[in-house]
Order: C-alpha cells, then sequence, then structure tokens
C-alpha cells in the first residue's frame, strides 16, 4: 500500500532525524488520529506513560519523538532541542518565546485560562477598586499581565499544582489555572469568575530550523495542515 505522505528527498540539509517534541498526558492521547493523519507512527511504547524511554524512532528514519511535560514542549522547540512540536495556547502565551513560531492552531487540547475564586466570596467585591490582589497560579506572567492591565498589582504565588487548595487555606484571595470542564474546581468550593483565554494546542517550529531546513520543516507544516484539512468534519 502506498504511504499517504511519500517521504520527499531532503538533500544535504537534514544529516539526522528532526525532533517532535509532544507533551505528556491528556494531549497525548488527543494527538493519536493527528499523528496518523499527518503519517507519524512512533515506536508502540511512546503512548505508554510507564516507559522510561523518552525519545522514540518513528517509520520514518528523518523524525524522532521525544515526550516531556506540556510546559517543556516550548522549551525544547526555542532552545533548539526540538524542531517541532505541539504545544498549548496557553504555555506560548506564558514564555512568549521569539523563537517559537505557531503556524497551525491543531484544535485538539480544548480548555481555558481562567480565574477562580471562593464560591462564598465571588461578586462580593469590585474589582474595579483593587490596587493588588495575591493570586495562585503556575501562570505568572500571563497572571501578571492580565491584572496590569486593568492597573492591579499582582503579587503572585507561584504553585505548579494543587492550586484549588489555595485559597481556602488563605494563601491568596484567587487563582490562575487551565480549566477543562471546572469539576475540580467546583469540588473545591471554587467558581470561575472570568476566562482570561481560550486554549487549543499548536504546532510550532523553531525559527532558526525553519531558516536552516526550511524543505525539511516545511514539509512537515504542509503534512500537519494536510492532516487537519483531512480531518475537518471527521
Amino acid at each position: 500500500m502506498t504511504a499517504p505522505f511519500p517521504v520527499a528527498s531532503l538533500g544535504p540539509e537534514l544529516t539526522s532525524p528532526l525532533i517532535l517534541a509532544l507533551p505528556k498526558g491528556r494531549i497525548l492521547s488527543e494527538c493519536g488520529p493527528l499523528l496518523a493523519r499527518a503519517g507519524v507512527v512512533p515506536a508502540p511504547d511512546y503512548e505508554d506513560e510507564d516507559s522510561r524511554r523518552l525519545r522514540f524512532p518513528t517509520d520514518d528514519p528523518l523524525l524522532d519523538v521525544v515526550r516531556v511535560r506540556p510546559f517543556d514542549v516550548a522549551t525544547f522547540v526555542a532552545f533548539g532541542a526540538a524542531h517541532i512540536g505541539i504545544c498549548g495556547a496557553d504555555v506560548l502565551m506564558e514564555f512568549d518565546y521569539p523563537e517559537v513560531y505557531a503556524p497551525l492552531d491543531l484544535g485538539i487540547g480544548r480548555c481555558r485560562v481562567s480565574v477562580a475564586e471562593p464560591r462564598e466570596t465571588a461578586g462580593s467585591d469590585d474589582p474595579s477598586r483593587w490596587s493588588r490582589v495575591r493570586v495562585a497560579t503556575k501562570y505568572p506572567n500571563i497572571a501578571r499581565r492580565h491584572y496590569a492591565s486593568r492597573g492591579i498589582h499582582a503579587e503572585v504565588v507561584h504553585l505548579n499544582g494543587a492550586m484549588e487548595l489555595a485559597p481556602g487555606l488563605g494563601l491568596c484571595r484567587l487563582i490562575v489555572d487551565l480549566v477543562q470542564t471546572g469539576s475540580t474546581l467546583r469540588a473545591n468550593g471554587l467558581v470561575e469568575t472570568e476566562t482570561i483565554a481560550e486554549v487549543t494546542s499548536r504546532l510550532i517550529v523553531n525559527r532558526t530550523a525553519l531558516k536552516t531546513q526550511p524543505e525539511a520543516v516545511g514539509a512537515w507544516i504542509a503534512r500537519f495542515r494536510k492532516a487537519l484539512e483531512g480531518g475537518a468534519g471527521a
């Protein structure tokens, strides 16, 4: 059977495999159908969260896959450790790496960056009157920019997890966090009071790699674009 995406002759510009960085967790499973349509077939254990291996060959000798934390995908690509990646828009907003170019919205990993606070205090005060607020979040830059745009100084408590505990334990007034269904917020007595940004996952590339290996990197952008078109309405 003919492969849907024949391997092009990439010439002398590509001497070792390109690296595609994929995020661990929920988005990894959502990537599966898209990767298949793009003709990416990694080694079988790349989806196994118990696998100790982090770099995986694919059936294309010119592409390897690495599996890293979602927050680290953009860093791997920005610093050239990976040439391309799949990354949430929340991470791109937080780090704002100039070395990263995001040509495609993949439409997967849908969620939102939201403000949440305890149910009993929500709406009890007018935020337009605030001069400062203490916020627990893993998105310090997003939180500071959001409140600075309103003339409010955000004192950020940087947490990497268990954000929902922070208001009830007196650590902060509110949180800024990634929300998918809101069930964890509700289970911990919090309510969303504002959406800062809607989030989907993007295909990202290293700008230098795109300039120095335009045929190889550009070919993968084209393959993912075609895969998106093929999945429309599916």
